[in-house]
């Protein structure tokens, strides 16, 4: 996990986006579910067809990002933002970005659950499945972005994880 003044130039920010995705969606269960069934109908139209590997990669990424926005970043009234994004280039990078407004409530370290515990993987998985990911604070209003990028080859739907 990188904050975002602490994360290298990388491929999404050297070339600009090729497709762009972003929506408000209600802080509500519902809102997740609808949020990461979009983000898979999205990348289908992108070229990464739903049973690829780059498609169900992001999708789980952007399942347990709103998840955790409505869970640990709801205030009564306000919606959560996503905005997923496709760079250009010979390197293309997927970046999914998840935007609450409950600036105290920060992901930190992601230590293991207890074995039985019923929660408290998402993360994890986050962590497990996007080559990096990070937070940022929302400057010009209360809130955060948590976001994660993966690297992909479009053609075969491979997805570049951690090394």
């Amino acid at each position: 996990m990188n904050d975002a003044n602490d994360r290298p130039d990388s491929e999404s920010r050297c070339s600009g986006p090729a497709h762009q995705f972003a929506m408000h969606f209600t802080s509500t269960p519902r809102g997740a579910r609808l949020a990461r069934r979009l983000v898979s109908h999205r990348l289908d139209t992108w070229g990464h067809p739903y049973t690829s590997t780059a498609n169900e990669t992001v999708t789980a990424i952007a399942a347990e990002l709103a998840t955790n926005a409505v869970r640990h970043g709801h205030v009564p009234g306000r919606d959560f933002h996503l905005r997923l994004t496709e760079s250009a280039g010979p390197k293309p990078v997927l970046r999914i970005e998840v935007t609450d407004t409950r600036t105290e409530r920060q992901p930190g370290p992601v230590p293991a659950p207890d074995d039985d515990a019923e929660h408290g993987r998402g993360l994890l998985l986050v962590a497990a499945l996007a080559r990096d990911w990070g937070t940022a604070a929302c400057p010009s209003a209360p809130g955060k972005t948590v976001w994660a990028e993966l690297g992909v080859a479009k053609a075969a739907g491979v997805v570049g994880g951690r090394p």
